[in-house]
This record gives structure tokens, sequence and C-alpha cells, in this order.
């Protein structure tokens, strides 16, 4: 019993010195790219925050070293990416101190911004590294909030005059929030989550124009912006004013009301929609 019980022991004592090596290498790997994040290379001298360990995330790591590609390996270990890098570095050393590597030969990837989250797995003098943006959508508590905020920042972009594309626009005047617009903007954000589509025309069959009737909407004139994949409302307010047609719809001076909506699919790709309803009401 005692020769036993003394080689279970000994067979946790191995167990724990696994597992402390493989933490202490995965911190080292996380120094050396956050080494790099924090002073910069010569491709990109711009200093940006240190990344996160992300057990999910070592274990996407791990899959990818089985060699699966890096989305099947993100799906295996139930993570949720909305943007993503995963590299192979081959003669580490001990130190795991790889920053020279990274710098000269990763440096954009490692100093993106975007990446909040890294993950690490070691075979030897291999390490399979994998960096994320990790999926954080809007909260349906903060709806209200994200509904002032957009509207603010396209009143904003109201306020002055602007490009879109080729077409000049003047100055106009702000929009109103409209709750009958933002309950139709609502129900079909909830719709494009749903059935994973975003179009303009509705899986039904539906126009812009027949949701807005569809809520209560009385209107003379109604246009209609969208968006998958955005997690901010600032993001979501600069995409289309960077994008020609969607500016416009934002900068038409007739519009007097509008009321924007998110919807949430945690197990679709693109994961956030938004739609923005836009309208001028017809006389009562």
């Amino acid at each position: 019993m005692t020769e036993v019980a003394a080689g279970r022991h000994l067979c946790r004592m191995v167990l724990v010195g696994v597992l402390l090596t493989a933490s202490s290498a995965r911190a080292d790997i996380i120094d050396a790219v956050n080494s790099v994040r924090s002073q910069g290379c010569p491709a990109h001298a711009r200093h940006v925050p240190p990344l996160r360990s992300n057990a999910r995330l070592d274990e996407v790591a791990r899959y990818v070293a089985t060699g699966l590609p890096l989305r099947e390996a993100e799906q295996q270990a139930g993570y949720h990416a909305v943007s993503s890098f995963s590299v192979s570095v081959s003669g580490v050393p001990a130190s795991g101190d790889i920053s020279h590597i990274i710098a000269s030969q990763f440096c954009a990837q490692a100093t993106n911004p975007a990446f909040a989250e890294l993950g690490a797995w070691r075979r030897g003098e291999q390490v399979w590294i994998a960096l994320a943006e990790p999926f954080t959508p809007p909260r349906g508590a903060d709806r209200a909030a994200i509904s002032a905020r957009v509207l603010a920042l396209v009143n904003e972009a109201r306020a002055h005059a602007r490009l879109c594309g080729s077409q000049s626009f003047a100055a106009a005047a702000p929009l109103r929030h409209s709750p009958l617009l933002e309950k139709a903007a609502l129900a079909y954000a909830q719709d494009m989550a749903r059935q994973r589509y975003m179009d303009h025309t509705g899986r039904d069959g539906s126009t812009p124009q027949q949701r807005v009737s569809r809520a209560g909407y009385r209107w003379t004139e109604t246009g209609e912006n969208l968006a998958s994949g955005v997690m901010d409302a600032g993001d979501v307010v600069e995409g289309w004013l960077h994008s020609p047609g969607h500016c416009e719809n934002l900068m038409w001076p007739a519009y007097t009301e509008m009321g924007v909506a998110f919807a949430v699919n945690p197990r679709d790709a693109a994961g956030v929609y938004w739609a923005l309803e836009l309208g001028r009401p017809a006389r009562r």
C-alpha cells in the first residue's frame, strides 16, 4: 500500500511539473510578444497595449499545432474571434525569447491594436501562437444608451458639410429619435441575426419601406443603412460615413428622424447585426 501511494504521489508531482513548465513557457512567449508591442519595431513604431493570456486561445494554438486551419481550430476550442492570426516559430530557445523573430517577421500582426488576447502551445523547440480580437458584442442592457450614442454621432456628422464619394452635401439639420423607426430597426436586426444574412431585401421579400410601414410609421421618405460584424457604435457610424451610399443616407437633408438597433448571434461569424432606419414622417 505504501509503494502504491508513493507511486501515485510521484505521478501527481510529475503532472504538476509538466503543467508548471507549460505555464512558464506560455508566460515567456507572452512576455516576448508584449515586449514587441510595448517597444514597437522597425516596420511599426507605434506602441500598443499588452495582450492578455486566454486559455481557450491556448487550445486554439494546440489545435493549430495538429494541422487544423485557424478558423476550424477556433470552432473546436469554442473561441469566437472577430479577427485573428496564427504563426508557428521554430528553433525557440529554452528561455522562450522570440521577440527578435516576432519584430523582424511578424511585426504588423504582433502590433495590431485590434488584437487583445494571445494563446500559445509549445512542443520542443517549436511554438504555435494565436493572436485574436475577441468577440465582445454590445450588451442588450445598453441598447438605449447605444441608440442615443449613434444618434449623437450621426447628428455630429450632419452638422458639417461633407463629401460622400463624389457627392457634396451641405450641413443638415439634426435628426430626432423615432420609437417607431427603432421598432422597425430592431425587428429587422433580429431577423438578420437569427437567419444569418444582411440584405435590404428581407427573407420574406420585404423592402425597407414595407418594414417601417409595418411598424406603424407613416412616411413621406425613408431609407436604411445596415452593418454587420461591428461591435461599437462609433465604429458602425464611422463605417457608414466612409461608404458613399451609406454616407448619403446619413446626410440626406429630407430625413428628420431615425431609429437604430442591433441584434447579436454568438454562433454566427459576423456576430452582430445593425439596422438604421431613417425617415420623414407624413403630415398628420
